[in-house]
């Protein structure tokens, strides 16, 4: 009789979810390792916020500057 075995709900995870779980983790440690607040100040403007948030703002703030230079350079074509 041939036994037929379920694979364990680990092995169903795929590589790409096993990345993603990691940097959720990372992102997880990283807000709680950094959220001390600091002060930014924007031309005249001085702003109190935690550091994770600041930090997160920029990025996306870069990211949509790399798409709308992407786009800017795929509409040239």
């Amino acid at each position: 009789m041939e036994q037929t075995t379920k694979p364990s709900g680990l092995s169903r995870i795929s590589p790409a979810q096993w990345v993603a779980i990691v940097l959720a983790v990372l992102a997880i440690i990283f807000i709680v390792q950094n959220h001390h607040r600091v002060d930014i100040n924007i031309l005249m403007v001085t702003i109190t916020s935690p550091m994770w948030l600041v930090l997160l703002i920029i990025f996306v703030v870069g990211w949509l500057a790399g798409l709308l230079t992407l786009r800017t350079r795929r509409a040239r074509r």
